[in-house]
């Protein structure tokens, strides 16, 4: 191995293990938590190096939702595939798609954060939009696309039905809305959105 190679490694080594951190103290303590002296500290590494890899906090949140958007969509195809697998119905696999999304907001709620509440610097929604934001919302198209209806534009579709999980994620996160009913909204979400 070349040293630039090692070079390479180590520094690739290095800025997964700053994402890492920033995501632990982020869903320990919040996102007010992280910041780069605290991160320096804990990874024991100087401050100029974070700064060698990120330019500050936004930059560091942006590559935590990249993250999370990847996790996101081999979820949300894990439990779209395990349902298509035991049952060819397409409303099954629409509510394990609308589970899985809501399990994984709630399992990861700092992560949840940086994807779509905090300013992660990313484009949403434009031709520069980085590869995994793409690739997590045609996790969700490739299975509501198909339950879209005749008339209504796939993609449309699944902006609605997203924004629709979005909201109930961030509810019930807040306490708005009580947990104990989350599978009655699931089902009366796709029963009442989708047409299967």
């Amino acid at each position: 191995m070349s040293v630039q190679e090692r070079k390479e490694r180590e520094r690739a080594s290095r800025e997964r293990l700053i994402v890492a951190t920033a995501r632990e103290l982020a869903e320990q303590q919040g996102w007010d938590a992280v910041t780069t002296r605290r991160l320096a500290e804990r990874i024991e590494y100087s401050q100029p190096v974070l700064y060698s890899h990120f330019r500050g906090k936004r930059e560091i949140i942006g590559a935590v939702a990249l993250e999370g958007a990847a996790e996101m969509a081999g979820a949300l195809r894990a439990a779209t595939t395990a349902t298509a697998t035991a049952t060819d119905e397409p409303r099954a696999r629409v509510v394990a798609l609308a589970r899985a999304y809501l399990d994984f907001a709630a399992d990861n709620p700092a992560v949840y954060d940086a994807m779509f509440q905090l300013d992660g610097g990313l484009a949403f929604a434009q031709e520069d939009t980085p590869e995994p934001l793409k690739d997590a919302f045609a996790a969700l198209l490739e299975t509501l696309g198909e339950v879209a209806g005749d008339d209504v534009h796939p993609a449309l579709f699944t902006e609605l039905f997203w924004a629709s999980l979005h909201g109930l994620a961030t509810l019930t996160r807040a306490g708005r809305l009580p947990p104990e009913d989350s599978e009655l909204r699931v089902e009366l979400l796709v029963d009442r959105l989708a047409v299967v």
